[in-house]
């Protein structure tokens, strides 16, 4: 899923941290969610929400264990061509309404509705039918591989895709309520309804009010209301921590290579384990990028990891691969483009290009990266190609991906779940709703049929890596950096640690005694 990259900051005053255990509310600080509906949503700020009042089937632990969540079990049939969950007895909504395995089967339809399909309805691209009835080839839910019976949820797949279970842990996949957006505003506290650990009560200006759910399927959460502020009017999110204001807070990187040695605030910070990648993407449906020597070029006129290392060089990593470190299964090799500014200038001017005469202009966007203003300032001087630069807020700039990519972009991709196919598949396959520069490769999408077909952890291996290699190739992206997600978190507070998918679950806070 889409994340947005944060900034800030400097250093503040002493630090406040006077927190007594009898408190039974916390204060995190959050962005704004651009949706609450598990259906509409494709960014990891909504997600961190949604987790909170939406439950899904499956989730995975701090340790990247998948465990059971709605779903008590899960049985695997027909070669892995089939799978079935087997939902907890007595499962209810907040509101103490039934929840029913065909109100799963109803909010899985929601992602694929084709009058308004989900940002993320790939990830329901192995499940029969699905991809017809999203496109409106098909208009009959039934003859989607999703089926109720009682407390049991079916699913057909077309292909043996054993990790459909953990494909389900994402937040997309959160169980809503039959009511839930029916012409209303889903943001709004009155009469909410919720799966999860908390039920949405109040909406302010800066914040959203959150509180414990009491019919929880794991129990009433150990605090009872979560403040999730998103404004603190134009001050840093560390002063906000030293002044008591915040008990948890993600940092930028910035702020965390200074606090690291700060005796009062070095003790609260947190490493946050992420899953995720920065790219650079081309807009490979249009010239000058449609020419695969023309992304070649640019691929290999840049010392893509000189750049991470002396932009960030304390809290990122130059990536080798689409697919970033510790995610299960993940190749040793670089797959990351060779530094070559002569081959570079070959193959621009084998594009007809030569020098970058005649090169037309070109825009490269983005939401915001550590990283754009030395890639364009080696892409003309190894090239010959000046090429603007322009910034916008996350939120508009994630509705301009969609609608109308840019020639060149970066984004921060983050798992929705711990596999490669979430890397390559849902960024890369054809026709794939988050495939954004609208690539197409037929030899990349066999080697991606191939992996998920096998059985054999070698085999499986080595088909990702046939996909990878086309990427390294044809480069419709480039793999920029994985980072690591930095937090300053109250003394006492337990529960705050994560998993890497990005999302603190809070049902699992509580105050130290």
């Amino acid at each position: 899923m889409l994340a947005a990259v944060l900034f800030s900051v400097g250093p503040a005053g002493p630090a406040a941290d006077s927190r007594a255990a009898e408190r039974d509310d916390v204060r995190v600080l959050a962005g704004l969610p651009t949706s609450i509906d598990p259906a509409a949503h494709g960014d990891l700020g909504s997600s961190a929400i949604i987790a909170q009042l939406f439950e899904t089937l499956t989730a995975y632990d701090a340790g990247l264990v998948l465990r059971p969540a709605l779903a008590r079990s899960w049985d695997i049939n027909d070669d892995g061509r089939q799978v079935v969950f087997h939902l907890r007895p007595g499962l209810t909504f907040s509101d103490g309404t039934r929840l029913e395995g065909r109100d799963v089967v109803r909010s899985w339809l929601r992602l694929i509705d084709p009058a308004a399909p989900s940002p993320l309805a790939s990830l329901m691209a192995d499940v029969v039918g699905a991809e017809a009835f999203a496109g409106g080839d098909v208009r009959d839910p039934g003859a989607v591989g999703l089926r109720a019976d009682g407390d049991a949820v079916i699913v057909d797949l077309v292909r043996p895709a054993a990790d459909f279970v953990s494909i389900v842990s994402a937040a997309t996949f959160a169980v809503v309520p039959g009511s839930f957006g029916d012409g209303g505003d889903p943001l709004s506290p009155a009469g909410f309804v919720a799966s999860g650990a908390y039920i949405l009560s109040g909406v302010e200006p800066d914040a959203l009010i959150l509180t414990a759910n009491d019919r929880y399927w794991a129990g009433r959460p150990a605090i009872a209301t979560v403040r999730v502020v998103s404004d603190l009017g134009g001050r840093s999110s560390v002063s906000a921590f030293e002044e008591g204001e915040i008990d948890y807070a993600p940092i930028s990187n910035f702020d965390a290579s200074w606090i690291r040695y700060s005796e009062t605030l070095g003790p609260r910070l947190r490493e946050v384990p992420s899953l995720s990648l920065e790219f650079l993407g081309f807009d490979t449906s249009r010239p000058p990028f449609d020419d695969v020597r023309v992304r070649r070029a640019v691929a290999s006129a840049v010392d893509w990891r000189r750049i991470v290392e002396l932009a960030t060089p304390v809290t990122n990593t130059p990536a080798t691969s689409m697919v970033p470190i510790g995610v299960p299964g993940r190749s040793d090799r670089d797959f990351l483009p060779a530094h070559d500014p002569v081959a570079a200038r070959a193959d621009l001017a084998a594009a007809g290009y030569p020098g970058g005469r005649g090169f037309p202009v070109v825009t490269y966007l983005t939401g915001g990266s550590a990283y754009a203003e030395a890639i364009l300032v080696e892409i003309e001087r190894e090239l010959g190609i000046h090429v603007v630069f322009e910034s916008m807020d996350f939120g508009a700039y994630f509705e301009r991906l969609d609608s109308e990519p840019p020639m060149l972009w970066s984004l921060s991709w983050v798992a929705d779940y711990p596999g490669r196919n979430d890397f390559l598949g849902i960024l890369l396959r054809s026709g794939a709703t988050n495939n954004y520069g609208r690539w197409t490769s037929d030899e990349f999408d066999d080697a991606l049929d191939m992996a998920l077909q096998a059985s054999d952890p070698a085999a499986v291996g080595a088909a990702f890596d046939r996909a990878e290699g086309v990427v390294q190739r044809d480069a419709p992206l480039i793999p920029l950096s994985y980072g690591t997600g930095w937090a300053l978190a109250r003394e006492g507070l337990l529960g705050a640690g994560q998993n890497g998918l990005g999302i603190l679950r809070m049902g699992g806070l509580a105050w130290d005694e």
